[in-house]
């Protein structure tokens, strides 16, 4: 990463899966290259010629911030400046107003915005391996786990066409013990058949024996072949069910295993006992705020933190009005991990609950007030990263009363 005064070429660089349009201009503004290469190995090979040839002063400007697009742009040696697609909108619509576009005016603009406007913008810097590799995990594991969500509505739509029973009897179907069920018992009439003794040596084996449950599933097994469908209907969809659960079965192993790398990756970080001491975060919070907050402790200051994680608010002011937006461009997969933390750290943390019902209480919504919770935990978060200091409630109540924090009014009533 190189110094902007010694930038003296400036590349556009707008990116596609298959090839990707390049103009570079230079100081003046002028295009001195225009093309475009294929995504492979004799494509980037021509843009690292073309880099070399222009010398070391060479920046590039792409709308993303990760990807095998980056990865080969930073090897490059070039200094990159990701852009928003909303920014890139802009600066596209600012060259050509008529509306025109195509790849080469999207390459040009962002080519000049860069060279207008990119002294004020962060260059990215190489990612620490440790963290990007954390983070694609923890990623892939909220992909996996929204897909067992979608398996799980799929098993509970086949069992209410036939199974009701089965419905009744077990409210949580993310659990290994409800697929056993179907499988032990996969049709109203093999759950009548098998008879109460083999009822109570299945929930005994799988440790689904709890005095508030116990007799009511019992007395729903009892009554299961009161309500049945067809034939026809119970053969086919109890055959969809029981695939429904071998596919939970193997997809949970693949999220276990998952599970199990992600905490040997972030026992290894330097941050592991920072990010462990949050309140609330336990073993699958907390890896995926440091996969996503990074390591980088010049990145942002705490608003720009805030900002990242979509929990800080737009502003809009014009004249007399003024209005204030949920702001939508921000890191997705941040924002609904803060979402997730705020509302577990209402279980633990006691001025957090109190804060969160004095917000519910004035009127706001349970999204609005985890947001605004969400928004101070970050910059409680953002200290204890900058000074590398793990939570310590006794330190934050003693700055709650240096500071006369309102919230200590709340805890007083």
């Amino acid at each position: 990463m190189k110094p902007w005064k010694e930038i003296t070429h400036y590349a556009g660089f707008d990116w596609a899966h298959d090839h990707h349009a390049i103009v570079i201009v230079d100081r003046a503004g002028l295009i001195v290259a225009d093309f475009e290469i294929e995504h492979s190995a004799p494509g980037w090979q021509r843009w690292r010629e073309q880099v070399a040839a222009l010398g070391p002063g060479v920046a590039a400007c792409v709308e993303t911030s990760q990807g095998v697009v980056i990865e080969q742009l930073l090897e490059s040696g070039v200094s990159l400046y990701p852009i928003s697609p909303v920014s890139s909108k802009a600066y596209r619509e600012r060259k050509a107003p008529s509306g025109n576009k195509t790849d080469h005016v999207d390459a040009w603009s962002l080519a000049d915005a860069l060279r207008v406007d990119g002294h004020g913008w962060k260059a990215l810097a190489k990612e620490d391996p440790l963290v990007a590799e954390l983070r694609l995990l923890c990623r892939d594991e909220v992909a996996l786990i929204q897909e067992r969500t979608d398996l799980v509505n799929q098993l509970q739509s086949a069992l209410h066409e036939y199974y009701p029973a089965a419905l009744e009897a077990f409210e949580d179907w993310t659990l290994p013990g409800a697929w056993a069920f179907v499988e032990a018992f996969p049709t109203p009439q093999a759950l009548t058949a098998a008879g109460k003794r083999k009822w109570e040596k299945f929930l005994h084996s799988h440790k689904l024996v709890r005095p508030q449950t116990y007799a009511k599933r019992m007395e729903i097994f009892a009554r299961a072949s009161e309500f049945v469908s067809g034939e026809v209907l119970t053969r086919t969809k109890s055959r969809l069910a029981l695939t429904r659960t071998r596919m939970l079965r193997v997809l949970q192993n693949q999220i276990e295993a998952y599970r199990a790398e992600i905490e040997k990756l972030f026992a290894q970080h330097p941050d592991h006992d920072l990010f462990g001491s949050l309140p609330g975060a336990g073993p699958k919070i907390a890896p995926r705020l440091l996969s996503e907050i990074g390591s980088d402790r010049e990145r942002f200051d705490t608003n720009g933190l805030q900002r990242l994680a979509g929990t800080a608010p737009v502003s809009y002011q014009s004249g007399q009005i003024h209005k204030v937006y949920l702001r939508r461009h921000c890191n997705k997969s941040l924002r609904a991990t803060v979402h997730l933390w705020a509302n577990l750290t209402r279980q633990c943390s006691p001025w957090a609950a109190l804060y969160y019902q004095a917000l519910r209480a004035r009127g706001k919504s349970h999204a609005c007030a985890l947001r605004s919770l969400g928004q101070r935990w970050l910059k409680i978060l953002w200290k204890m990263w900058q000074t590398r200091r793990c939570y310590d409630p006794e330190l934050h109540a003693r700055n709650q009363l240096k500071h006369g924090s309102w919230v200590l009014k709340l805890q007083s009533t």
